[in-house]
């Protein structure tokens, strides 16, 4: 196993340099330096010396990728590139574009504990919720409440999350007054303002995972093994629960763990709509303020965190389903 993990880290690092390039070179296509400086600068009249001083105060007076002017190894650290993307593997964030951004790692930090606080219970309920609720649905298959349970799971995930949103804080804030409409406080006073938006974001999403999780467990319900289990005068909970769910780990844990990287970015909805200072309201700000820096730290956060899990998917078959070898 441990040859295998070293081998999907190394490919894992090959696949995170070619986003880090693609990410860096697509940003300086689009936008050259000077185009950075105008759009943080602002302003209709903008002289050549402030965009000349905007761009020597964030090192982006430098090359590119290579400096021309000399060939020593210590003019590597002159380009833009080393700078502001090979660091990035160092985990050297830098700082922002705008002035009132301030560095890159300090927010990330901060905002992380906010992200976390909303999507962790979110994947935690979902996959619970989403489970029992697509066993329910097996359980009773072929029934009404199997039929109306597929008709709700439908439903759900046809109706938009700005919708849920929407009529939530209506409801919830404006009409009953049960929790804030927005707003974020640390500690234990974070539950009134983390309550309305991990419920909306659970109903939001419940719908689509009950209907994937209970296609999983209608394709095992009808092999042999079941049926052997059911011939030798098992339960029926006791077939759905000890065999039917076990054998259906693998696509819940794919589906499940596919999800890892939100618990840790955030929300960009949810968070933007009721004021959460997480990572996804992070993200958003900086692309309406077009920070480039952020972006791009984000892009390879993202992609960092999608290797890791789809890592720890592999590693979690194992547990899963005892014939898998990691070879």
């Amino acid at each position: 196993m441990i040859n295998y993990i070293v081998r999907r880290s190394l490919y894992g690092f090959l696949i995170l340099l070619g986003v880090n390039l693609a990410t860096f070179f697509l940003f300086f296509t689009v936008n050259t330096p000077d185009d950075m400086a105008r759009l943080n600068i602002g302003g209709k009249r903008i002289s050549a010396e402030q965009i000349v001083k905007w761009k020597a105060e964030r090192g982006y007076d430098r090359p590119l990728y290579w400096n021309d002017k000399a060939a020593g190894s210590d003019q590597l650290t002159q380009t833009i590139f080393w700078e502001r993307s090979v660091s990035l593997f160092k985990l050297d964030f830098g700082r922002a574009d705008a002035e009132s951004a301030g560095d890159i790692g300090h927010q990330v930090s901060d905002r992380m504990i906010a992200s976390l606080q909303l999507a962790l219970p979110v994947f935690l309920l979902e996959v619970v919720a989403s489970t029992a609720f697509a066993l329910l649905l097996v359980f009773f298959r072929s029934s009404r409440i199997d039929f109306w349970g597929v008709v709700l799971c439908v439903l759900m995930l046809s109706i938009s999350s700005l919708f849920y949103i929407i009529v939530g804080q209506f409801m919830f804030s404006r009409l009953f007054k049960l929790v804030p409409i927005s707003g974020y406080s640390g500690g234990l006073d974070a539950f009134k303002f983390l309550a309305l938006p991990v419920l909306l974001a659970l109903v939001a999403r419940l719908g689509s995972e009950a209907r994937l999780y209970r296609a999983m467990f209608l394709e095992e319900v009808g092999k042999d093994y079941v049926r052997t289990a059911r011939a030798k005068g098992l339960t029926e909970q006791v077939v759905l629960f000890r065999h039917v769910f076990r054998n259906a780990l693998i696509p819940i844990i794919t589906s499940a763990g596919s999800g890892l990287p939100y618990i840790f970015l955030g929300s960009l909805v949810f968070e933007s709509f009721f004021g959460i200072p997480g990572l996804g309201a992070y993200v958003i700000d900086a692309i309406s303020g077009q920070d480039f820096a952020i972006v791009r730290t984000m892009v390879f956060i993202g992609s960092l965190l999608y290797i890791v899990s789809f890592i720890l998917i592999d590693i979690a078959y194992t547990w899963a389903d005892p014939r898998v070898r990691l070879n």
